[in-house]
């Protein structure tokens, strides 16, 4: 084993108030109507949670289609396009809807922007379920703006008529970074109020900013798939910091430790703290036993359960 001699966990980490709402959703579907219960897609981006569901009775389908016509499905974290709804309607689905507010708040969005006639631009990553979900509002009057050289080019009908809205996962600084693009190049573009990337996001970016000055490693707990787990280890790397995306504590390869001495852990807001546990346990036996928290930041955002799995009154 290398040198390492601390662990420091980053905080906040691990899951948000939107992937704890999603995930109770298929555990109280299940709990309340007993399985199969079908998941469109992955309830949220990550391997362990979703195959802890699968063994309790979830059935996840890449597709409304795939779901048996009049049973439950729930549709994930990442929100769906209209188009998917209708189609569930059509086969007589009974669909729970467990897409997080934060991004059905950018879906309000895009709708009143395109109802307004605006051209909308989205900043998201192409292919990501929550930027189909977001094109599908209005994909007609939706541009897609992935880097700050598609935020250069892009052409819009009406200069004075443009409106942004971003996936809630991105990296806080290169949105930032493309946003400014876009209001250098349309002086009138409209946008939100609030920012569109969540809570989570921007506070576990923060964190790993901070974390990265005492840190010789990072190791991010987060699926491949998990855009907001692959963005903190890009935070890292742009503080200087080398960081490795692990699933879990097997697949740590010794060789990222060799020389460092303090050691960064965090985690994905996909990620359930379990995982922290084991990797902690994985540093134990290896001889690390100063293992500390850094940062203190409180999340106490709470989102309520959709209307139908919520549990009977006492």
């Amino acid at each position: 084993m290398p040198v390492v001699r601390r662990l420091v966990l980053a905080s906040p980490r691990g899951y948000c108030a939107g992937v704890e709402r999603a995930v109770e959703t298929v555990e109280r579907a299940l709990a309340l109507h007993g399985p199969p219960v079908y998941v469109r897609k992955q309830i949220v981006h990550n391997a362990h949670v979703v195959g802890d569901l699968e063994r309790r009775g979830a059935v996840f389908v890449d597709s409304e289609d795939e779901a048996p016509p009049g049973s439950l499905l729930v549709l994930s974290a990442h929100g769906v396009a209209p188009a998917v709804r209708r189609r569930a309607a059509e086969r007589r689905l009974r669909t729970v809807d467990a897409t997080c507010p934060l991004v059905a708040k950018v879906h309000a969005e895009a709708r009143r922007y395109a109802g307004e006639g605006y051209r909308v631009l989205l900043v998201g990553h192409a292919g990501h379920e929550e930027v189909e979900g977001t094109l599908g509002e209005a994909p007609e009057a939706t541009t897609l703006v992935e880097t700050v050289a598609d935020a250069e080019h892009v052409s819009v009908p009406d200069p004075s008529r443009v409106a942004y809205v971003t996936q809630t996962t991105l990296s806080v600084d290169e949105t930032a970074e493309i946003v400014a693009t876009l209001r250098r190049r349309f002086p009138a573009i409209a946008g939100p109020s609030k920012d569109d990337i969540c809570y989570a996001t921007t506070n576990r970016q923060r964190a790993v900013k901070q974390l990265a000055a005492e840190v010789d490693v990072l190791l991010v707990i987060g699926s491949e798939n998990s855009s907001n787990s692959k963005r903190l280890v890009e935070t890292a790397q742009a503080a200087g910091v080398e960081a490795h995306l692990i699933e879990d504590e097997t697949a740590i390869d010794e060789r990222w430790l060799a020389g460092a001495e303090t050691v960064g852990l965090t985690s994905g807001a996909s990620a359930p703290e379990r995982l922290v546990a084991r990797v902690c346990e994985w540093f134990r036996a290896r001889g690390v036993h100063e293992i500390c928290a850094a940062g203190t930041v409180a999340e106490d955002v709470f989102f309520r359960l959709p209307v139908e799995v919520r549990l009977p009154a006492a």
